[in-house]
């Protein structure tokens, strides 16, 4: 495979600051973070002035910047914690958004070389997805990989990608229950590989470490489904699960692909997995039934655009899921209030 070129004016890395010092952060990632530009948001529940060291192109929003731009009509949607990456989101008007939470920095391969996130999201999303046969060595334009004996030539040219996922080392993505049971418990697999995931697949999706081509899906990665006593760290929500499986739903049916693996980050210690237990262990119950929705969930053949995939599925939520829960009914509404928004702000 070819090395991959980087036009750095089509990248927006997102950062959502849940904490006031950013220094040794954007330092850890200055090798990195110094080519792009930055959209940094704050917490709108963190107090305070952030500290950013010099050296970075940024835009910086705050409450009374997300306040202005959102407006009263759409207090519905949250942007507290790390949902507050979403606003970055819809503020972007660059084809590749990268997403790196304020916890986590650059990871080490196996022989100990620095892992550059950002220039194998893009390599990710760059190259074609495969996801209507499974390659077994895995994604056929990584460099040393090609297509196996029997992968049927009509399908090798791939589709575009959509979304690419990272994972991380030290501490995993593990639900409240896993860690309270393994305190002890971290990640330190380094796979040095990508896949797509296949068709009608459904993944839990998280927003440590992703990125995605605005142009293609950018308004199915939204704010939508938030718990009753949710919180802001890691094992208190389930929002971005539910955002993963809404992305996987629009890009299966606008035939686009979903990669997940490389690249990794390290990630820090935050949160407390007992008190969050009481916070998520409804979002957990509640994954019995939104599972199996988004796996037997298909579109109507006239849907064209992610936006109109979200509203369609959102229609479909409060007809066969909010009977049985309100959450539900405010994720529709939450979905359908996105992507007004994000129409609203594309046009201005």
């Amino acid at each position: 495979m070819s090395e991959i070129s980087i036009n750095h004016d089509e990248v927006d890395i997102v950062i959502g600051a849940l904490q006031l010092d950013l220094t040794s952060f954007m330092e850890e990632w200055r090798s990195v973070f110094s080519q792009f530009h930055l959209i940094i948001v704050q917490d709108p529940d963190l107090k305070g002035k952030l500290e950013i060291p010099a050296g970075f192109n940024f835009d910086l929003y705050t409450k009374s910047d997300i306040d202005g731009v959102v407006g009263l009509s759409s207090n519905a949607i949250s942007f507290s914690g790390y949902s507050c990456r979403y606003f970055g989101y819809l503020m972007s008007h660059k084809k590749y958004i990268i997403a790196i939470d304020d916890d986590c920095v650059p990871a080490k391969d196996s022989a100990g070389n620095f892992v550059d996130a950002v220039a194998q999201h893009i390599t990710n999303l760059s190259t074609p997805a495969t996801p209507f046969f499974f390659n077994t060595l895995y994604d056929p334009f990584c460099k040393g990989a090609d297509f196996v004996r029997g992968y049927p030539f009509s399908l090798r040219s791939g589709v575009d990608c959509g979304l690419s996922c990272g994972l991380w080392l030290n501490l995993a993505d593990l639900d409240a229950p896993t860690q309270a049971l393994k305190p002890e418990l971290r990640n330190t697999r380094y796979v040095d590989a990508v896949l797509t995931v296949p068709l009608r697949t459904m993944m839990p999706t998280s927003g440590i470490n992703i990125a995605f081509n605005r142009e293609l899906v950018g308004p199915a990665l939204l704010p939508a489904f938030r718990l009753a006593k949710e919180g802001n760290l890691r094992w208190e929500t389930v929002e971005d699960i539910w955002t993963g499986m809404c992305v996987k739903v629009v890009c299966d049916h606008l035939r686009l692909g979903v990669k997940s693996g490389l690249p990794y980050v390290w990630r820090k210690e935050r949160g407390n997995a007992i008190e969050s237990l009481k916070k998520e262990w409804e979002g957990v119950k509640l994954m019995e039934d939104v599972v199996p929705f988004f796996q037997s969930l298909r579109l109507s053949t006239s849907v064209a655009t992610a936006e109109d995939c979200v509203s369609e599925i959102a229609a479909v939520v409060k007809q066969k899921l909010a009977p049985a829960n309100p959450v539900f009914a405010r994720a529709a509404e939450n979905m359908l209030e996105w992507v007004k928004l994000w129409k609203r702000v594309r046009t201005q």
